[in-house]
């Protein structure tokens, strides 16, 4: 095997990898169904990507998750898997209306409501489209080989129609309703928001105690007080075991006297504070509850856009930061102020806008997660289980395995607190309600919602398509965008159809994603797919860390430690990049990445370009023979120790520890393959008898061979140009099969 001529210059990756990127499109092997014979004929393996929001672009964590599934992918299709990978964007409503409206205002001065909802969302869908064909460059730049012939979008139509379809079937099974419960309303966005949605901000402000009555209690929220006329104790707490459950206590309170009724609850905390409360339901989730078990009113105290509402009497219209001095002096004026203390507690704000989050009850469309129901395929009448059921026995009985395991006590204990999932947003972008209402007369029995101001009723109609006939208006809110991304493992395969893709793909066999969303998105796909097909959405969940700089700090704008993946590839290449992500790492663990591990892995990429050459031009233009057996006995023990590295790091890449075998790959090429075994050679060559010059000579053949195809998933640019340099005619690396058989 001669040396070719594109040896003799040093490796390139910026004039390779786009190159090398296009022929693998071109070669058709991304699909699964033009894959070889013998990946055809294997065993289903599936992957969805985890879809990026069409916000902008690509940041070093969706990087990091590119680089892992791409391995998992590339080794997959090379033990002969009929590989899919499919690819996908998220709308991601709140955040994409957010940022073009901030940038209408910004730019025009009018905001949505200015241009009309129709205008509005043709102006997000252009936004939506540039910054899709943004993500899609960043994607192939990282080397990714999934199926574009398959790619989605969660705003697309058949996304759409599923969406629809999934809402309707829930609702008929009675897990979707309309109700007045506790949200996380952002005033600033007039919107719900979900709890991922929330950004915790460090607070430093007052805790104050008031005297209520005969009980002192505390609060860092005195504006909310207005409304508290029940106080509540844990019925253990020896303090106020005078007190009786239901007992009326007159008291002196800021607007004047009120009557307050004694409310025992054992989920009050005796050691916190003075082990008594006053509640405002309308206001806190806690509290909320607690009013739902004792059946207790609520009573609203701050309005939607964060102002005082007239039960705060004088003080009403004000905003709370203004009003809540002015409370507690009044409260000091009437002796009624125990004593204060500086407290530092988390606030929460929305993500998007930056506004204080307010706890209200509002009428919105929420998933009951306690609702019983009939599971889809099973016997009628003979299996009935809660969403919370569906989620935790997937993980309980192994259908679902999360690596690593520690996440599996923090995935039970979020859904052991989970509550009815709100699933309506006030925003125009995004999945529109598929319910239509119009006007009827009262008494007609085909109503169930009532306007609760009035004494208009509406007729309700729940569907995939809009009804037929006049009148009808289709509901103005959105779904919440993990509604819809809720369905990705399925949606993405077709159904509600009974696709080919969706029998042989799904479950799919990974889902991998960084732990941060281990709830909002993996525990809402279980939910979604156990709701609707009765089964798992994939068999393992593979968690990883968050991408930090190299002081261990989280990337941020102000800190000036953004490092951009595209950067990184246009400097030292897509396999630098790729590596710097993977080594050094395990699953579910922060990465401290820097230039300088980037800049690292590009020297490995040249090293291997230069191990290639010495090989070649060791070789003398002799090629590799696969049934060459004549080995010295040293070179035999060094192909006897290769078979058992190879074997140990297929047994590490099967139990996903992908971090260790990039690093022992790294050394075994660079420092037992090109320190030791080439160093060797040299000697051998310039010594040595025919019989160790040929056996060193496919010894080193044989082992840049192994070298080659068991780095592919990980650097697959330099690997593949080298095989194609090295002139061989059994095609593509991408497709060969993994050294261990």
């Amino acid at each position: 095997m001669a040396v070719p001529d594109s040896f003799l210059k040093p490796y390139d990756p910026g004039a390779t990898e786009d190159r090398i990127y296009s022929l693998w499109e071109k070669s058709g092997f991304f699909d699964p169904d033009d894959l070889p014979e013998r990946n055809k004929n294997g065993e289903p393996f599936s992957i969805v990507l985890p879809p990026p929001n069409v916000t902008g672009t690509l940041h070093m964590g969706h990087a990091a998750m590119l680089a892992i599934e791409d391995i998992m992918i590339r080794y997959k299709r090379m033990r002969g898997y009929r590989t899919l990978w499919l690819p996908g964007t998220d709308h991601a409503a709140i955040a994409t209306q957010s940022k073009v409206e901030k940038e209408i205002v910004k730019k025009e001065g009018k905001n949505r409501h200015d241009l009309g909802r129709e205008e509005f969302l043709k102006r997000v869908g252009e936004f939506a489209k540039n910054s899709h064909d943004t993500i899609v460059n960043q994607v192939r730049k990282m080397g990714a080989s999934v199926d574009w012939s398959r790619e989605a979008f969660t705003l697309d139509e058949k996304r759409s129609f599923a969406v629809r379809t999934a809402f309707k079937r829930m609702y008929d099974m009675g897990l979707i309703y309309r109700g007045n419960r506790i949200v996380n309303w952002d005033p600033k966005g007039q919107t719900t928001i979900s709890d991922d949605e929330i950004v915790y901000k460090e607070e430093k402000t007052k805790f104050y105690y008031f005297k209520y009555g005969p009980f002192v209690i505390g609060t860092a929220r005195p504006e909310t007080k207005f409304g508290d006329k029940y106080v509540v104790m844990h019925p253990d707490d020896a303090r106020y075991a005078a007190y009786k459950h239901g007992q009326k206590i007159d008291l002196e309170w800021i607007n004047g006297p009120i009557t307050a009724t004694v409310i025992k609850d054992a989920s009050i905390d005796m050691e916190f504070g003075t082990g008594v409360m006053t509640i405002t339901p309308w206001h806190s989730a806690v509290d909320f509850d607690i009013a739902e078990r004792h059946k207790l009113d609520k009573e609203q105290i701050i309005d939607t856009f964060g102002k005082l509402l007239p039960v705060a009497g004088e003080f009403a219209g004000m905003k709370i930061a203004e009003a809540r001095p002015k409370i507690v002096e009044k409260l000091r004026a009437k002796g009624l102020v125990e004593k204060e203390e500086d407290y530092v507690h988390n606030i929460a704000t929305a993500e998007r806008t930056g506004g204080l989050v307010e706890p209200q009850i509002m009428k919105q469309w929420f998933v009951g997660v306690n609702t019983r129901f009939e599971i889809p395929g099973a016997k009628k009448g003979s299996s009935s289980k809660t969403l919370k059921e569906i989620m935790k026995e997937a993980v309980e009985s192994g259908k679902i395995k999360i690596i690593p395991d520690r996440f599996e006590k923090i995935y039970y204990h979020w859904i052991d607190n989970l509550r009815d999932w709100c699933i309506s947003r006030q925003i125009w972008y995004g999945h529109r309600v598929p319910v239509w209402y119009r006007r009827a007369e009262i008494g007609d029995e085909r109503l169930d919602i009532r306007d609760e101001r009035s004494e208009t009723r509406e007729e309700v109609y729940v569907g995939v398509e809009a009804p037929e006939g006049e009148g009808w208006r289709q509901d103005e809110d959105t779904l919440d965008t993990w509604f819809s991304s809720g369905l990705w493992t399925f949606s993405t395969l077709g159904w509600p159809e009974e696709t080919e893709d969706l029998k042989l793909y799904h479950p799919t066999d990974v889902l991998e994603t960084g732990y941060d969303i281990l709830f909002f998105w993996v525990a809402r796909m279980i939910l979604m797919t156990g709701c609707l097909l009765g089964d798992v959405p994939f068999k393992t969940v593979y968690l990883h860390g968050l991408v930090r700089d190299g002081k261990g700090r989280k990337m941020s704008k102000s800190l000036d430690n953004i490092i951009d993946p595209l950067d990184m590839i246009k400097k030292y290449g897509g396999d630098a990049t790729r590596l710097s992500l993977i080594i050094g790492t395990g699953p579910g663990n922060d990465l401290k990445l820097s230039e300088d591990k980037v800049r690292g892995y590009k020297n490995f990429a040249n090293k291997l370009w230069n191990i290639t050459r010495f090989v070649l031009e060791s070789a003398g233009g002799e090629a590799i023979d696969k049934a060459f057996e004549g080995y010295t006995d040293a070179d035999a023990k060094l192909r006897k120790a290769r078979r058992a590295f190879l074997e140990e790091i297929t047994r590490e890449m099967e139990e996903f520890k992908f971090y260790l075998v990039g690093e022992k790959l790294y050394h075994y090429a660079w420092h037992e393959f090109a320190d030791k075994i080439l160093e060797d050679s040299k000697k051998i060559f310039r010594e040595g008898d025919e019989k160790a010059q040929r056996s060193r000579r496919q010894l080193l053949l044989h082992t840049l061979d192994d070298i080659l195809r068991a780095l592919h998933p990980f650097m697959p640019f330099v690997t593949e140009e080298i095989w194609r340099a090295m002139d061989r005619d059994q095609g593509m690396l991408m497709v060969q099969e993994w050294p261990i058989a």
